[in-house]
């Protein structure tokens, strides 16, 4: 059996330990909320505000981690790659994920919630498990 090596979360920025810390939270809320929940409870709707808050701080903390693979654009001390496409994309789809439950749209708000959480979070964290990446060095070694 494998373990894990906390090692290389513990030792990595603090964006990608906040990133981490939200992301984590948001993939179990998430996967409840499309996949157990009843849809329109209190509890889905109380875990649905939460989910929508914790993608909010992923992306804000993602928007800070340095870019290591393909760099597209440097400001400063940031650097942005393609992954980084995800921020917007992500703040954009909480947004509309609001706007179309306060609309009574649900099938809308429910579509914005699965491409949240299919594309940013499952896509993304897919991602995370290339070598070299922290996640990589903490389940897989190396």
């Amino acid at each position: 059996m494998t373990s894990i090596n906390l090692a290389p979360l513990l030792e990595a920025s603090l964006p990608i330990r906040l990133h981490v810390a939200t992301i984590v939270p948001a993939f179990l809320i998430g996967t409840w909320l499309i996949f157990a929940s009843r849809k329109g409870s209190a509890p889905h709707r109380a875990l649905g505000a939460a989910f929508l808050a914790l993608m909010v701080l992923t992306s804000v903390s993602a928007a800070f981690i340095r870019s290591a693979v393909m760099p597209m654009v440097s400001l400063g001390s940031l650097s942005f790659g393609p992954i980084h496409l995800l921020v917007p994309y992500t703040l954009l789809g909480v947004a509309g994920a609001i706007r179309a439950v306060r609309r009574g749209e649900f099938r809308a708000h429910g579509a914005a919630v699965r491409r949240l959480y299919f594309l940013a979070i499952l896509l993304a964290g897919a991602f995370t498990f290339m070598p070299g990446r922290v996640m990589h060095r903490m389940f897989l070694g190396g």
